[in-house]
């Protein structure tokens, strides 16, 4: 798989914001997280090459489940209120926001973001706002977020 320019820019951005803060001995989890990130957006297959689906199991937990064209399945977890604090960032957020605005906002690790925003992203409850950029898709963004979750959740796994 070869990264997009876009990706390849974030991890270098990640990166500068990582040495700059190692220059002013002020490195902290964020940078290492931002790093940790971005690269991993880079290994990721594109959508048209996977398969991606998401189920809530019995701990309620989000699962988003990828399988690629290439290579091994895989799971990733957000717990049920990593997904709330996630749905509550996003109707705060005055303004356009990305992947790391919410996972800021929520105060949880990049997995479990990257798994709520992906689901929000799949249900049409954010939607692309230019760029890397999204945006609430209605004005009440943590009630439709809390519905999606929840249809989703009594749908159960045979679904």
């Amino acid at each position: 798989m070869q990264a997009t320019r876009t990706q390849l820019e974030a991890v270098l951005d990640a990166v500068e914001r990582l040495l700059n803060a190692r220059e002013a001995q002020m490195v902290t989890s964020e940078e290492w997280d931002a790093v940790e990130h971005a690269v991993a957006a880079c290994s990721e297959p594109p959508t048209n090459e996977r398969a991606e689906t998401f189920t809530v199991d019995d701990a309620r937990d989000l699962v988003r489940s990828v399988a690629p064209v290439k290579g091994e399945r895989y799971q990733h977890r957000c717990p049920a209120d990593a997904f709330e604090a996630v749905a509550h960032a996003v109707a705060e957020a005055k303004r356009r926001f990305n992947l790391e605005d919410l996972r800021r906002a929520a105060n949880i690790p990049w997995t479990q973001a990257a798994v709520a925003f992906a689901f929000l992203k799949e249900r049409s409850v954010v939607v692309p706002a230019g760029g890397r950029s999204h945006a609430a898709a209605s004005a009440t963004p943590f009630e439709d977020a809390m519905v999606e979750y929840h249809a989703l959740r009594e749908k159960g796994p045979e679904g």
